[in-house]
């Protein structure tokens, strides 16, 4: 494979790899399923880390030159061009679409993904999920082959009502929906609520998963700036007057990405304007657990029923047992209720038992409890060390697991070079973008900020004076 890569150009190593990896499947015209080299054997043979081959890998499996087989590698992907189009265009790449989904991709277990939105797994309550687990499988059998009811299981609303009774949102259950995750949520909301061309209102920067759901569904997007104290009001106000959209959708309590928290004289006037031009709100409070200290909800000021709550416990206790919920008006729940049915025959019923189980015999508010203080002091020492080496960070937050921060003077493909050079992946800004624009912020995940690679980064991606 003759590929040579230059050292003193400006363009960077893993664009050079890419292309000339590109370059030599075209000019070989291998066939589907022709394996490349490894990745420890392409590094060692090119002189460069497994981090800048990896990264090589992955662009091209992104752009359809590649596929990645678990386990096996990499190998030369079967590419058809669809009807009217040049192959080149069958499959676009960018740092919006590669930034969204890389964190998730095989073949990153030699990185640390300093930027994903989930933590490590030695922070999980493994032993109590497991404890839930084998006491599930021995109870009741239709636990394990029935399916859910259409709401939920009544045991696990129950228990969401109580919950929420503490953070003073008033629930019963029968205004609560169980769902597949926060996610899951959203996609019922979106397909319940707006039609093709409708107006809505996002943060920005935001939630990348929304927006591409938005996109699917051909719903217009309008980016509200996301201050340190919450959305923007006056450019809140000035898109109501003019445009007249159908939903807001907000973090309140440390917001993905910004790490920031809704101030009540922020919500108090975010309800009255909503009141004025009859915007309903949807509330995304998946990280409320990690809460510790006083909060300003909106669903908690909500006299009127306009704001939609939702939240999950993919954050806290497990991405797999995916078990979230949204709370509404009785009509409204009646709808979601059914579209989840017919989309989906449910949610699972195993599932949302496990969750009951932890949340019944205490364990639950055990491991949260255990998270928000080892959260809590990776936060305050990272943002330390972030001020030493220079970082400006965008807010300081209280609580949570993100923090956005920038390095001044350099881009993300700056910031990306000394990421891969220490074995670190990063999430770039512009997919916290609802149009992909480029950033030179980063979503930086507090957990994993203390590892010896992110500490590297960090150190020579800052500002050079402060080295």
């Amino acid at each position: 494979m003759p590929i040579v890569l230059d050292r003193d150009c400006a363009t960077p190593l893993v664009q050079q790899l890419t292309e000339q990896l590109q370059a030599w499947i075209e000019q070989q015209r291998l066939r589907p399923g022709a394996r490349l080299p490894s990745i420890r054997t392409q590094a060692s043979n090119l002189a460069v880390s497994p981090a800048c081959v990896i990264e090589a890998y992955d662009r091209l499996v992104a752009s359809g030159w590649l596929q990645a087989r678990h386990g096996t590698g990499f190998f030369v992907a079967e590419r058809k061009p669809g009807p009217g189009l040049p192959l080149e265009e069958e499959q676009a790449w960018g740092e919006a679409v590669d930034g969204s989904w890389r964190q998730f991709r095989e073949g990153h277990d030699e990185l640390l993904k300093l930027g994903c939105g989930w933590l490590p797994s030695a922070w999980r309550a493994n032993t109590e999920v497991a404890q839930a687990v084998r006491l599930v499988s021995r109870g009741k059998v239709e636990d394990l082959f029935d399916y859910c009811p259409p709401l939920g299981l009544a045991s696990l609303r129950q228990q969401l009502h109580k919950r929420l009774s503490r953070i003073d949102i008033a629930a019963g259950p029968e205004r609560i929906l169980t769902t597949q995750g926060a996610s899951h949520a959203l996609d019922l909301l979106v397909r319940t609520l707006l039609r093709p061309g409708d107006v809505v209102l996002v943060e920005s920067p935001g939630y990348y998963n929304l927006f591409n759901l938005l996109r699917q569904h051909q719903v217009r997007m309008l980016p509200v700036p996301r201050t340190a104290s919450g959305p923007d009001l006056d450019e809140l106000q000035r898109l109501l007057v003019e445009h007249s959209p159908r939903v807001l959708f907000t973090n309140s309590l440390y917001h993905n990405p910004t790490g920031t928290s809704l101030t009540p004289k922020v919500a108090y006037r975010l309800l009255e304007l909503a009141r004025e031009h009859d915007l309903r709100i949807v509330e995304d409070d998946i990280y409320a657990d990690f809460q510790d200290g006083p909060a300003t909800r909106l669903a908690t000021l909500d006299s009127e029923q306009r704001v939609i709550y939702m939240a999950s416990f993919s954050k806290t206790l497990s991405s797999s047992l995916r078990v979230g919920y949204l709370v509404a008006d009785a009509a409204l729940i009646g709808r979601l209720a059914e579209l989840k049915m017919v989309t989906g025959i449910g949610t699972s019923r195993f599932a949302e038992q496990v969750v009951v189980q932890m949340l019944a015999n205490g364990s639950y508010r055990k491991s949260v409890q255990r998270l928000r203080v080892r959260l809590g002091q990776h936060m305050a020492k990272l943002l330390g060390q972030l001020e030493a080496f220079g970082w400006e960070v965008f807010c300081e937050p209280y609580g949570g697991m993100f923090v956005w921060v920038r390095s001044p003077g350099r881009d993300f493909a700056a910031l990306e070079r000394v990421a891969l050079d220490n074995a670190v992946l990063l999430t770039p800004g512009s997919a916290f973008d609802h149009q992909g624009a480029p950033s030179d912020w980063l979503r930086i995940n507090v957990a994993y900020g203390q590892d010896q690679r992110a500490q590297a980064f960090f150190r020579y991606a800052g500002r050079p004076s402060a080295r």
